[in-house]
C-alpha cells in the first residue's frame, strides 16, 4: 500500500496527576492537559488540550503567580451503552508559574472544541520620561 502525505494520528497517553493522598471530589481521575507554549513579541500563547471540557466546567486562577486550571468533564449521558469504550475520561489540573515579565491583569482564556487557549501579555516596558524637580 503506497504512503501518503496525509498526517497520522499522534495518540498521546494522558498523564495522572498525582494528588499527593488527597482525593478527587468528583471521583474522577485527575490528568494534565498536553500543552504547546509558544512565545512573541507580545506575550506567551498557551493551548492545552482538554477534551470533554466545555466553559462551565473550566476554572482558571492567578494567585501568587501561579495559574491554576482545572477543568471537569461533564459525566457522558446518553441512551446508548459503550460496546467498546479505550477514550479514558477524567478532570484536567495543571499549575503554571507566571514571571512579573507577564502583565497579571490582562491575562485571556477562551476554549474551543476541546482545546484551552491562554493568552499571557507581556508587560509594556516602561517608557523613559522627564522627572519634574521641585525646589524647596
Amino acid at each position: 500500500m503506497p504512503e501518503t502525505d496525509e498526517k497520522k494520528l499522534d495518540a498521546r497517553e494522558k498523564n495522572p496527576v498525582d494528588l499527593g493522598g488527597a482525593e478527587s471530589l468528583t471521583g474522577a481521575p485527575r490528568f494534565y492537559p498536553n500543552m504547546d507554549i509558544w512565545e512573541n513579541e507580545q506575550g506567551i500563547t498557551i493551548e492545552a488540550e482538554m477534551p470533554g471540557v466545555d466553559a462551565s466546567g473550566l476554572s482558571v486562577d492567578l494567585k501568587d503567580k501561579t495559574l491554576t486550571i482545572q477543568g471537569q468533564v461533564a459525566p457522558a449521558s446518553g441512551k446508548y451503552k459503550p460496546l467498546k469504550a479505550e477514550y479514558e475520561v477524567g478532570d484536567y489540573y495543571r499549575q503554571i508559574a507566571i514571571s512579573d515579565a507577564i502583565d497579571h491583569e490582562k491575562i485571556s482564556a477562551k476554549i474551543k472544541d476541546g482545546v484551552l487557549y491562554l493568552f499571557l501579555p507581556k508587560q509594556a516596558p516602561a517608557q523613559p520620561r522627564k522627572i519634574a524637580v521641585i525646589s524647596e
